[in-house]
């Protein structure tokens, strides 16, 4: 969908540990610790690599998480491999020194989208050049590419609507990830 809008796509990381304040032993500590540190492995790529780089991490993460099932068990220098970047970047995993960039990276998005939302933040410059951003869109399975277009560009509408704030429907179904790509 970036080419046939002519977007230029940065990746940003928001935190579930960080944003949702999660205390050590609660039931949802472990999976938003691990996401967490696979955060601080992105940035030690994109001060690497770039934005590139971690494009191709999150992706590979996201195919290791969503398709395979493996949030806790994958390797991370494993995944590092197949996105082409330095498992040197691994050792990041356990160093806390990542977190003040992604809490400063994820604090923009959160200004432009509100405390109360959680992922994905979109955000964009409107026609008048001013930062808009929105919590979503929440889907359960990837449209085809005519109805993803449809659906930015609807986006694009609402968010650029001042005084445009919030949809929201009940999910009836359970996410579709499809086949792994």
């Amino acid at each position: 969908m970036a080419p046939e809008r002519d977007l230029r796509v940065a990746w940003e990381p928001i935190s579930l540990l960080f944003k949702n304040e999660v205390e050590e032993g609660s039931r949802t500590y472990s999976r938003y610790k691990r996401t967490h540190d696979l955060l601080r492995v992105m940035e030690s790529v994109r001060a690497g690599d770039g934005n590139d780089g971690v494009f191709r991490t999150y992706w590979e993460f996201g195919k290791r998480i969503h398709h395979d099932r493996e949030l806790k068990t994958f390797s991370v220098e494993e995944a590092l491999v197949e996105a082409g970047v330095s498992t040197g970047h691994a050792a990041a995993y356990d160093e806390a020194a990542w977190d003040a960039e992604i809490r400063r990276r994820m604090d923009v998005g959160l200004a432009l989208a509100g405390d109360d939302v959680g992922t994905p933040i979109i955000a964009f410059d409107d026609a008048n050049g001013a930062r808009v951003g929105i919590f979503g869109p929440v889907i359960t399975r990837v449209p085809e590419t005519e109805l993803a277009l449809q659906l930015w560009d609807g986006l694009v509408q609402v968010m650029t609507v001042p005084g445009f704030w919030e949809l929201k429907r009940t999910r009836t179904e359970e996410p579709d990830f499809g086949d792994r790509p």
